[in-house]
């Protein structure tokens, strides 16, 4: 092993500060100029990004044969891509289905829909608590629990139905078609 194990002198310790302190800065500006999209609840698509930078600020922390201009264009070039596929999915309902989860009625009118349960491998036992963490006692008490996209539980309970027009045009989409996940 060639390098030391406590202490290599002050040049790495300068550069490890000085890579860090700019990467961040940069990351900041340049999620800050392209919205607070990267940084509402993740989508799945989110997500990769949020991994990617992590995992790209991480090594260019570590790594001396990364230089601070490499790792900028890293960092926009990520966010940039996101920035592109968000824009892509926005005007092509066909790139959209591709990239996105979309939406997955998990129960629904006093039954469980078992297709979409069991693709989303969720048990009773989960859309019980949803129901729960939303302050409603028991699924008597809800009409319909929807995965989102982001990964969390729409629960929309009885009361709340009224006409029921909330929720009947996605029901029957999802009764009817083939779902987007």
């Amino acid at each position: 092993m060639d390098a030391p194990l406590w202490f290599d002198g002050w040049e790495p310790i300068v550069r490890a500060v000085t890579v860090a302190t700019l990467g961040y800065v940069w990351l900041v500006l340049i999620l800050r100029m392209t919205g607070p999209r990267n940084l509402a609840k993740m989508t799945p698509f989110d997500f990769v990004l949020t991994v990617t930078l992590g995992s790209a600020f991480g090594r260019v922390l570590t790594a001396k044969d990364v230089a601070l201009a490499e790792a900028l264009v890293v960092f926009t070039t990520l966010v940039a891509l996101q920035w592109l596929l968000a824009a892509l999915r926005r005007s092509s309902a066909g790139f959209a289905r591709v990239v996105d989860t979309g939406p997955s009625l998990l129960f629904h009118d006093g039954a469980f829909v078992q297709p979409a349960m069991r693709r989303h491998r969720f048990t009773e036992s989960d859309v019980h608590s949803a129901a729960r963490e939303h302050g409603l006692g028991s699924l008597d008490d809800v009409d319909a629990v929807i995965l989102q996209a982001d990964g969390t539980f729409a629960v929309i309970g009885r009361d709340a139905m009224g006409d029921r027009s909330s929720v009947d045009p996605f029901v029957e989409q999802h009764r009817s078609g083939p779902q987007r996940d």
